[in-house]
């Protein structure tokens, strides 16, 4: 019997609806060469959508999400609107409503594909980040006393229960043995300054490694992994951190592979509907101009798929965004390209469907 998922498909602001549009057009390649069918249902939420109603999240959306198998998203980012509205209010409240704790965000650099970093290359600079996603400094805690005035004071509050950080760790250690590359997770922290937070953390953390003998554990603070990121990007398999730390170094990561053209990410929940998207901005300053790279999107797509079990359809799109980067592309920059989005598009399309990598 042939599996049939339904996908949401948020399409966001500025160029997010651009490449959306090649990441379900390569989905929709791999749907029908590997069997599978797709109920695509769009929500138009953002910035567009709040301009003309004032609306950030349309009543019982959550709702209607928790049914899907997965949510594919664009980007959230619109220049008429004041930063922080629309994030907080649909990314945020998406993840923390959806119970997406997990965000995993791949660091690979790709044959063809230029990196700052001197003499790295493909070998050097394939590792994984996993960020948790529902706690931290994210989760809202805190206030304004005296605002205004010379007197204020300003509390933001991180928040990390026993559950939300071992939940995470453990789904690092699984997610270290089944990627069975280098079997090192390593811990990302501050154990020297933040002793109440990264206590919990590290304590958990030597806990659960106790029952995953096969995975060799390591530990660093978070500054040193910045520079070892740059020095020696070798050294990390999967990392595993809190939410603000996973934000930082994630971008960073981003930067080392290649920028954000390419960079994909998931907010994953394990036990319910994920949600998959490109790492970059809505770049409203290049909409409608087919200048945009969407291969960041049309990665997410193949997130999306390994997430389903989709695992042949997932590799399927993986070696077509190898085989562009190599042998098509001349830069992964918006405007660099050589192609047009939607030529960038079609061009993963065709590699798909002629089984590329098979």
């Amino acid at each position: 019997m042939t599996k049939k998922y339904d996908i949401a498909v948020l399409p966001g602001d500025g160029t997010g609806p651009e490449v959306v549009d090649e990441g379900l057009k390569v989905l929709e390649a791999a749907a029908a060469k590997y069997d599978f069918e797709l109920n695509l249902s769009t929500f138009n939420i953002g910035g567009d959508h709040y301009i003309s109603t004032g609306e950030i999240l349309p009543e019982n959306i959550v709702d209607e999400l928790s049914k899907k198998d997965a949510i594919f998203l664009g980007a959230i980012g619109h220049p008429d609107v004041k930063p922080g509205i629309l994030e907080k209010g649909i990314l945020l409240s998406l993840r923390f409503a959806l119970d997406q704790y997990i965000n995993l965000r791949p660091v690979k650099l790709y044959e063809g594909v230029a990196t700052p970093l001197k003499d790295k290359t493909p070998e050097d600079i394939d590792f994984v980040v996993v960020r948790e996603n529902s706690e931290g400094l994210y989760a809202g805690a805190g206030g304004c006393l005296k605002k205004g005035t010379p007197d204020e004071v300003a509390i933001q509050e991180s928040i990390n229960t026993r559950k939300g950080v071992e939940r995470c760790i453990r789904y690092a250690f699984e997610y270290c043995r089944k990627r069975n590359k280098g079997k090192k997770l390593t811990l990302c922290g501050k154990t020297n300054v933040l002793t109440f937070a990264f206590n919990l953390w590290e304590r958990t953390f030597n806990e659960v490694a106790k029952e995953y003998p096969d995975i060799e554990t390591d530990y660093a603070h978070v500054d040193a992994i910045c520079m070892w990121m740059v020095k020696n990007p070798e050294w990390f398999d999967v990392i595993v951190t809190d939410n603000m730390f996973g934000d930082i170094i994630t971008d960073l990561g981003a930067m080392i592979q290649g920028g954000m053209g390419i960079a994909a990410g998931g907010n994953i929940n394990p036990e319910g509907v994920s949600m998959f998207e490109p790492i970059g901005g809505s770049a409203p300053k290049y909409t409608g101009l087919q200048i945009i790279n969407p291969i960041a999107a049309i990665s997410s797509v193949q997130l999306l798929l390994e997430t389903l079990g989709e695992s042949a359809a997932a590799v399927s799109v993986e070696s077509a965004v190898k085989k562009t980067l190599r042998d098509d592309l001349k830069d992964v920059a918006a405007g660099k390209m050589g192609y047009t989005t939607s030529e960038v598009g079609d061009i993963i399309v065709n590699y798909v469907k002629s089984g590329v990598g098979e």
